[in-house]
């Protein structure tokens, strides 16, 4: 009998970015399975349905071995402990982002202390990437300028986006 480790990779993935995948790798070397788990974050407006960025992701993990992809549904931690996970996986890109994931683990841990909050950094050149950098670029700017930082299929969807929606 084999003891599998799961883990649980939540966030909006609006849109999913090289540095998630990049996390999503470094993820399967210290578990057996990851679960990227798409949310629905009323404080931000995102730009992609939550339909839209799972076809988005899985297009992009359709290779990576033990991965799959859901929509998060309910608290994290319930939802993680439904699926067998074992840890939360988080990405921390600078200093910035841990004030306000060190809160949300200790609120996950006071919710369910055997879910632990597994911290990984992405890749150095994707330290400074995040999903809202890249819609503001893309806002101002063709979607050819965040090429860098997130997969092809991303960037087509973007520009669709932009044509239906003009700024």
């Amino acid at each position: 009998m084999s003891f599998m480790r799961k883990a649980l990779y939540p966030g909006t993935f609006d849109p999913i970015t090289f540095g998630h995948l990049d996390v999503v790798k470094r993820a399967l070397r210290l578990f057996d399975e990851v679960v990227l788990a798409v949310a629905q974050n009323d404080s931000k407006t995102p730009w992609f349905t939550p339909q839209e960025r799972l076809e988005l992701i899985r297009e992009n993990v359709k290779d990576l071995p033990n991965v799959s992809v859901r929509l998060l549904e309910g608290l994290t931690v319930e939802f993680a402990k439904n699926i067998g996970a074992c840890a939360l996986i988080r990405g921390l890109r600078a200093v910035s982002d841990f004030d306000f994931e060190f809160q949300m683990a200790q609120m996950n841990r006071h919710l369910n202390d055997e879910i632990e909050t597994i911290f990984l950094m992405p890749s150095q050149k994707y330290f400074y990437t995040s999903s809202t950098l890249v819609k503001q670029v893309c806002s101002a700017k063709n979607a050819e300028h965040i090429a860098p930082f997130i997969p092809p299929n991303v960037i087509e969807a973007m520009r669709l986006k932009r044509r239906m929606d003009p700024q």
